[in-house]
């Protein structure tokens, strides 16, 4: 078969953009050469897009080339004219104007194949507020939740309190409802440490989630398809830390641990895959995702979040599953690209 431009594209103005720079590294390091020819365009911490060349210079000299320069999207001629020459894109930008629906309308608009999930999926899994109660909708068990706002808690925070205390009690986590990687978040043991707990979720968005700490095992499970997805084995992941925060995921001291296979019965660990097959379907994902759980009691499973963009280092649970399930990390890059050709082929065809 003859080889495909894709162009990898990571990055962004978002909390993760050094994540993303991460994953991308990876991608491109592993995507087969005998299959695809790789485009890399980063977006930096501006929000400006980069041309391949520029890219190129950027990762050779580290994170701080990444941080301001280059042209807005609509006046990046290197960077559009290098995307208008690719067949796929590989979006990998984590967090917000990037895995939260506008660049996959970016791509749609530029009738352009990208990996992973649509415009809405995406922004359904971006917005942890809106996923939640899709899925409570659906019938799925979510743990007990809230929502609330930036300027509900500025006009009466007594009152915000007390609905804390009613919705979930404690202990809980304060998110933000647009975020990942752990990026903000704080658990509230007391009232007392709610105001701290508001003020890092609102450094990132100005809405919140509050969610009852659950005590049990977090479990994980990979989901690949379009039409008809399937699941990996589960894992689990062991933070090192209090809970799975940002420093327990990346810091270079973490002793964070992962299980795989996830150490629950084989009957719960069904569970868990038919469970994510269904949230992935229910938010309408294709291309891929990773589904987190948690898991009480050793047989009771709640559903946490799905995961549109994961962490896609070689070492990132994602890919880790599917190797332990039988795919490789560099045939499972392939398998995400081709399933986003297919979807643009049957889309072409409507």
């Amino acid at each position: 078969m003859a080889r495909q431009r894709v162009a990898v594209i990571f990055g962004g103005r978002s909390g993760e953009h050094e994540v993303s720079v991460i994953s991308a590294r990876s991608v491109m390091k592993a995507l087969d050469p005998e299959r695809w020819d790789v485009v890399p365009i980063a977006i930096s911490r501006s929000g400006a897009w980069l041309s391949p060349e520029e890219t190129v210079t950027g990762l050779n000299e580290g994170w701080p080339a990444f941080m301001g320069g280059g042209a807005s999207l609509l006046t990046s001629t290197g960077a559009l004219a290098a995307l208008a020459t690719c067949e796929a894109a590989f979006p990998l930008v984590h967090g917000t104007f990037g895995e939260d629906g506008t660049l996959q309308g970016f791509l749609e608009m530029a009738d352009m194949p990208y990996a992973g999930a649509g415009v809405a999926a995406s922004a359904i899994g971006m917005d942890k507020a809106l996923m939640k109660a899709l899925f409570r909708e659906a019938g799925i068990p979510v743990p007990r939740y809230g929502v609330v706002r930036a300027w509900e808690l500025e006009g009466d925070p007594a009152t915000v309190h007390r609905y804390v205390e009613q919705a979930t009690g404690y202990p809980c986590f304060v998110k933000p409802a647009n975020g990942g990687s752990s990026v903000g978040v704080s658990r509230a043991a007391s009232r007392e440490d709610l105001p701290s707990a508001f003020e890092a979720a609102f450094a990132y968005d100005e809405k919140a989630v509050i969610e009852e700490a659950i005590v049990g095992q977090e479990v994980e499970c990979s989901v690949l398809g379009n039409e008809r997805p399937e699941a990996s084995i589960t894992g689990e992941i062991e933070p090192d830390r209090e809970f799975y925060s940002y420093e327990s995921k990346y810091a270079t001291d973490s002793k964070t641990r992962l299980h795989i296979p996830a150490r629950i019965s084989e009957e719960t660990s069904e569970a868990v895959r038919e469970m994510a097959v269904r949230m992935y379907q229910v938010m309408g994902c294709e291309g891929y995702a990773r589904v987190d759980f948690f898991v009480r009691n050793g047989t009771e499973v709640i559903a946490n979040e799905v995961n549109t963009i994961p962490g896609f280092t070689s070492i990132s649970m994602y890919p880790k599953l599917w190797e332990a399930s039988g795919i490789g990390y560099s045939d499972l890059l392939t398998r995400i690209l081709e399933l986003a050709l297919e979807r643009q082929a049957r889309r072409s065809e409507r």
